[in-house]
C-alpha cells in the first residue's frame, strides 16, 4: 500500500502512544485496526467517514486514539515536545511499516475498534459490536454500530 513518510510517522507515533507496552504483536494488531479504518468506506458512499481519511486523518481524528488527545500524557511525545526513546520508536516504526506494506497479516479479523482491558468499564459501543480477538491487553471489535 503506497504511503507517505508523514503517514508512516503518524502511524508509528500512534502505535507508540497506544501500544508501546504490547510489543510488536500488539502494535501490529493496533496498526491493523487503524489500516482497516483507512481502507473501509463505512456507508459505501465514497464520502469521508466520521473517523477520518488516510492514516493521518484516522490516527488524529478527535477522541479516536487517546494518545492524540491534548490532555493525554503521551501527546507531548507525539508532537515532538519530548523525545520518544529511540528503541521504542524503532519498534513502533517497524510495526507500522510491516502493516502499511502488507508484510504482516491482519491478526484482528477485520477489527476497526479496540479498547484496553485496563479500562474499568467497557465502552458503550462494545456491547453491540462483534469481539474478534484479544491480543495482549487489547480487545478488538468489528461491526461497531
Amino acid at each position: 500500500m503506497p504511503h507517505t513518510e508523514r503517514e508512516l510517522d503518524t502511524l508509528a507515533r500512534t502505535l507508540w502512544g497506544e501500544a508501546r507496552g504490547e510489543g510488536a504483536a500488539g502494535q501490529i494488531a493496533v496498526a491493523w485496526c487503524i489500516r482497516n479504518r483507512v481502507e473501509m468506506d463505512l456507508h459505501n458512499d465514497g464520502k469521508p467517514d466520521w473517523w477520518g481519511e488516510g492514516y493521518v486523518g484516522v490516527c488524529r481524528a478527535p477522541w479516536q486514539f487517546s494518545c492524540w488527545n491534548k490532555n493525554d500524557p503521551n501527546f507531548a511525545y507525539l508532537v515532538g515536545q519530548k523525545l520518544i526513546p529511540a528503541g521504542q520508536f524503532l519498534t513502533a516504526r517497524e510495526s507500522a511499516l510491516a502493516v502499511i506494506d502488507g508484510h504482516e497479516p491482519d491478526p484482528t479479523d477485520g477489527a476497526t475498534h479496540y479498547y484496553s482491558t485496563s479500562m474499568k468499564t467497557a465502552p458503550k459501543w462494545a456491547a453491540r459490536a462483534q469481539l474478534t480477538r484479544k491480543i495482549g491487553r487489547h480487545l478488538f471489535y468489528r461491526d461497531v454500530p
